[in-house]
C-alpha cells in the first residue's frame, strides 16, 4: 500500500533546501499517494495539476536551489481551497456556473510559490464556502478521512482532507464563521485563522468580504508559523489588507465558558474531552460569560451580515439561481429581507459588543473554547442540513465579527475517531502570540488514529455485562450478527450491579448510582442494522441505554428499570458478572 505518513511543511522545505532531496522526487511521491487516495475519496479536489506540470514545477524549484536560492519553503507541496485563484486552474466555489479562469493567483499563493512551494490542485468545499460541515457540493462530499460516515466539516473540506490523508503538507483554507476551524478539529489538525487583514484576501471569492480570512491546515504548529513567515503582510492591492502589528500576550489566564454556559447539544462526550484538556493546561483557567460573544455571534446568520453573502453572489441569485446548491440558496435568499436600515442597527450593536470583548481581555490573555460543540454522520447532516450545521458554529462565529486571531488545536478523539479540539484566541495582533501558546500549552497533541481507507460502516459500541459476556449462554446473539470485539474494561464509578430474580437465563441489572463501583464490561462493535435488531430482542425490564466506561467515554449498553431490582441481589462488591458467576 502507498505511503500516507504525514507530511511535514518543516522537514521538507530543510531536506531540498540543504540538497538532501530534491524537490522532483517530493513531487513523484506526492503523486503516487494522490494516485492511490483518488480510489478512497476523489470528491477531495476539484482539479489538479496534470502529472507533467507538477513535475516541471519541481525541477524548477530545484534549478533555483541549485542557483544558490534561499527557499524557505521549498519543494512543500500544498494545496488550494477552490475560492482562493491558482493561474493554470479555474477557480469554481464549487459552482460550475460560477468558475471562471484566473489570469493571476491569488497574493498568497504568490507569495508561497516565491518561497519554493508547489501547488498541487484546488480542494472542494461547501459552496460558495457557505457551511461548516462539507456536504454542500456538486462536486461530491469529502468525508472524514478518519471515519468516512462522519462529515469532514467545513467549508474547508477539501482542504482539510488534503492534509489528513497525508496528500500535502499544508493547505489553504478560507473562514469566516469557523471554516479554517471546524475541519481542523474533526481532522486532528491545526488550524490556523489569522487576524482579520493580516493575510491579504486579493484573489479570494468573497463570501462576506469584511470577515474573510484565508487560513492554512497543517500538523504542527511550527509548520503553521512558517507558512505565516511568508503570508503576512499589507497587500495594498486589497483594500481590506491592513498592517496587523504583533501584539504579545501572556497566557497565564486562560478565559474558559461559565460550567451554565457550555453547549454541547446532548453529546457529553465533548463535555469529557473538553474536562479532561483543560485539565492538562497549566494555566489559572478564568471562567468568562459568554452571552456578549454568542450575540454577536447571532448576528452572522440571523441578522443583516447575510446579506453580505447575498451581495457576493447577486449576479448569479439574479440570473441563475438553480445554479446555486439548495440548501446554500435557501440562506443567501434571506439576504434580500435586510434593509440598510437593519444593518446600521446591527453595526450599532456589534461596537457594543465589541467593546465589551475588549473590556473581557483585561481579565484573560486569551480564550480556550471547544472547536466544536459535537460531531455529525454525514447521513445526519443530509437530514437536518441548516438545524445541524448551525450547532457547529457555536463557539466560531462570533470570532471575525469580534476581530479575533484563532488558532485550532486537537486535543482528543471521539469513539468514532473523529478528533476534537480546542481554539485558542486572542485579540487582534494575537497571532504569534497564540501559535506560541498553542505549542506550549500542548506540546504533545494526541496521536491521529488510522486512516479510514476501507469504508468503515456506520456502527455502535455496546457494553455488555451479563448474559452477553463471551462464553456466556445469550454471547450468540452478537456472534451471530457479527459484533466485533472491542476491549474489555469498566464502566464509570457510577453504577451498582444486581443479580435479578428469577430471570432465565440469569441476567444482571446495571444501574446507575452516585453511591457506585466501576463494573467489569465487554465492549462491543455492530452495525446499524445488527444493533436496530438487537435491541428490539432486548426483554423488560432490561433496556439498552448510554453507559459511561472508565475513560470517561460513552457507549451503548445494558441498563435496567426500577423494577428489576426488586428482589434482586446486589452483587456491586464483587465487580462484574463473571464473579458472580464463579461464585
Amino acid at each position: 500500500m502507498t505511503d500516507l505518513t504525514p507530511l511535514s511543511v518543516a522537514a521538507i522545505a530543510a531536506e531540498v533546501q540543504s540538497g538532501r532531496r530534491t524537490a522532483a522526487a517530493v513531487i513523484d511521491e506526492v503523486i503516487d499517494r494522490l494516485a492511490f487516495y483518488d480510489r478512497i475519496q476523489p470528491a477531495t479536489w476539484i482539479s489538479r495539476f496534470e502529472t507533467d506540470a507538477l513535475r516541471a514545477a519541481a525541477e524548477a524549484v530545484d534549478a533555483r536551489v541549485a542557483a544558490g536560492e534561499i527557499l524557505p519553503l521549498a519543494g512543500v507541496p500544498f494545496a488550494v481551497k477552490d475560492n482562493i485563484d491558482v493561474v493554470g486552474l479555474d477557480t469554481t466555489a464549487a459552482c460550475p456556473a460560477f468558475a471562471y479562469a484566473p489570469t493571476r493567483s491569488a497574493t498568497v499563493v504568490e507569495r508561497l510559490v516565491a518561497a519554493g512551494a508547489i501547488p498541487v490542485g484546488k480542494t472542494n468545499l461547501d459552496q460558495f464556502a457557505t457551511g461548516l460541515n462539507g456536504t454542500r457540493s456538486t462536486y461530491g462530499i469529502p468525508r472524514n478521512a478518519y471515519n468516512r460516515v462522519y462529515v469532514s466539516g467545513g467549508s474547508s473540506s477539501g482542504s482539510a482532507v488534503a492534509v489528513a490523508a497525508g496528500l500535502v503538507a499544508f493547505s489553504l483554507g478560507t473562514d469566516t464563521a469557523g471554516s479554517g476551524r471546524v475541519p481542523a478539529a474533526f481532522q486532528h489538525l491545526i488550524g490556523f485563522k489569522p487576524t482579520r487583514g493580516r493575510w491579504s484576501n486579493r484573489g479570494l471569492v468573497p463570501a462576506c468580504r469584511t470577515l474573510d480570512c484565508i487560513t492554512v491546515f497543517t500538523r504542527t504548529t511550527q509548520d503553521a508559523a512558517l507558512v505565516d513567515d511568508i503570508v503576512a503582510a499589507l497587500d495594498r492591492e486589497d483594500s481590506l489588507s491592513r498592517p496587523v502589528p504583533d501584539a504579545p500576550r501572556d497566557r497565564r489566564r486562560i478565559g474558559v465558558p461559565r460550567a451554565d454556559q457550555r453547549l454541547w447539544f446532548g453529546d457529553i462526550e465533548s463535555a469529557h474531552l473538553y474536562d479532561r484538556a483543560l485539565a492538562d493546561i497549566d494555566a489559572e483557567l478564568v471562567e468568562i460569560d459568554m452571552a456578549p460573544l454568542n450575540e454577536a455571534a447571532r448576528l452572522l446568520y440571523d441578522g443583516p451580515w447575510v446579506a453580505e453573502r447575498t451581495a457576493a453572489l447577486v449576479d448569479l441569485l439574479r440570473d441563475d439561481p438553480d445554479a446555486i446548491h439548495p440548501v446554500v440558496r435557501s440562506i443567501v435568499e434571506q439576504g434580500t429581507r435586510y434593509s440598510a436600515i437593519d444593518a446600521f442597527t446591527a453595526s450599532y450593536r456589534l461596537a457594543d459588543l465589541a467593546r465589551v470583548a475588549e473590556e473581557m481581555w483585561a481579565s484573560v490573555d486569551l480564550l480556550a473554547l471547544p472547536t466544536a460543540p459535537t460531531s455529525y454522520r454525514v447521513v445526519e447532516m443530509l437530514a437536518a442540513p441548516v438545524a445541524l450545521n448551525a450547532t457547529l458554529g457555536a463557539y466560531t462565529n462570533f470570532v471575525n465579527l469580534l476581530d479575533m486571531a484563532a488558532i485550532a488545536v486537537p486535543v482528543g478523539r471521539y469513539q468514532s475517531d473523529v478528533g476534537f479540539g480546542i481554539t485558542l484566541m486572542g485579540p487582534a495582533g494575537s497571532d504569534r502570540s497564540l501559535i506560541d501558546a498553542a505549542t506550549a500549552l500542548f506540546p504533545a497533541p494526541a496521536t491521529p488514529p488510522p486512516l479510514d481507507l476501507e469504508g468503515r460502516m456506520d456502527t455502535v459500541k455496546l457494553a455488555v455485562v451479563g448474559a452477553h459476556l463471551k462464553d456466556m449462554p445469550l454471547h450468540w446473539q452478537l456472534t451471530s450478527r457479527d459484533a466485533r470485539f472491542v476491549e474489555e474494561t469498566t464502566t464509570a464509578a457510577t453504577y451498582r450491579l444486581y443479580a435479578m430474580a428469577d430471570s432465565v437465563p440469569p441476567k444482571p441489572a446495571l444501574i446507575h448510582s452516585q453511591d457506585g463501583a466501576p463494573i467489569a464490561v465487554e465492549v462491543y462493535e455492530l452495525d446499524m442494522a445488527a444493533f436496530g435488531s438487537f435491541v428490539a430482542e432486548v426483554p423488560p425490564p432490561l433496556a439498552i441505554g448510554t453507559v459511561t466506561l472508565a475513560d470517561g467515554s460513552q457507549v451503548k449498553g445494558f441498563v435496567a428499570e426500577p423494577r428489576a431490582i426488586v428482589g434482586a441481589e446486589d452483587i456491586t462488591d464483587l465487580g462484574g458478572w463473571r464473579r458472580f458467576v464463579q461464585r
